[in-house]
């Protein structure tokens, strides 16, 4: 059964008010994804499974515990889902990183793929794809079915702000993956822009707007 997951911790709200204000620049709005990440990735890692394993401390021997399972991966949906990969990385180092890239049509809204480069063992890993907006959820969506394409099986995916239809697009295309949403906003303007949103994370992050 698939598991959406709206977090509610108070620094993560905190930040995401941060962002959300039109006069933060793009160095504090980088980091502050990036930190947002992070705190997400401990959510979305709360079920990896742990095995036992004895070591030896200065003192004498001990059974600790340490992941286990399936490795892991990191997929940013390019560009602006580079801003999470920092966080993601210092919560779980050990990860390989695949990007997808797809671009928004401006007259369809739909998803047009242009770059495709993921790790060689990326069906055998628990892939986390990023992306700091959910709005349509045409690009997740494509996203997810490209990973599915390539064989892979364990797949969540990882948003800061989404839009009520981009979760509906999730749970109709992919009811089998996880949605881990740092904050559930009011709608789709006209142009396909979560309200309030942020405006364009992507140009946001580097200072392309």
């Amino acid at each position: 059964m698939q598991k959406i997951l709206i977090m509610d911790h108070p620094v993560v709200q905190h930040k995401i008010g941060l962002i959300r204000r039109k006069e933060t620049g793009s160095r504090d709005f980088r980091s502050l994804i990036s930190e947002i990440a992070m705190y997400m990735c401990y959510e979305a890692t709360r079920d990896l499974q742990l095995s036992e394993v004895e070591i030896e401390t200065p003192i004498a021997k001990t059974t600790v515990m340490e992941l286990s399972g399936k490795k892991l991966a990191v997929v940013p949906i390019l560009r602006a889902g580079l801003g999470m990969v920092d966080g993601m990385l210092a919560m779980i180092p050990a990860a390989k990183v695949g990007h997808i890239g797809l671009y928004r049509d401006p007259e369809t809204l739909k998803p047009v793929e242009y770059y495709c480069k993921l790790p060689a063992d990326c069906d055998e890993r628990e892939v986390f794809v990023v992306d700091p907006m959910l709005a349509t959820g045409g690009s997740a969506v494509a996203a997810i079915q490209m990973l599915k394409d390539k064989g892979c099986k364990s797949i969540r995916f990882m948003c800061i702000i989404a839009a009520p239809e981009g979760i509906e697009a999730m749970k109709r295309n992919h009811p089998d993956v996880d949605l881990y949403v740092g904050t559930l906003d009011s709608h789709l303007n006209e142009h396909g822009y979560i309200v309030p949103g942020l405006g364009d994370a992507g140009d946001r992050i580097f200072g392309t707007k």
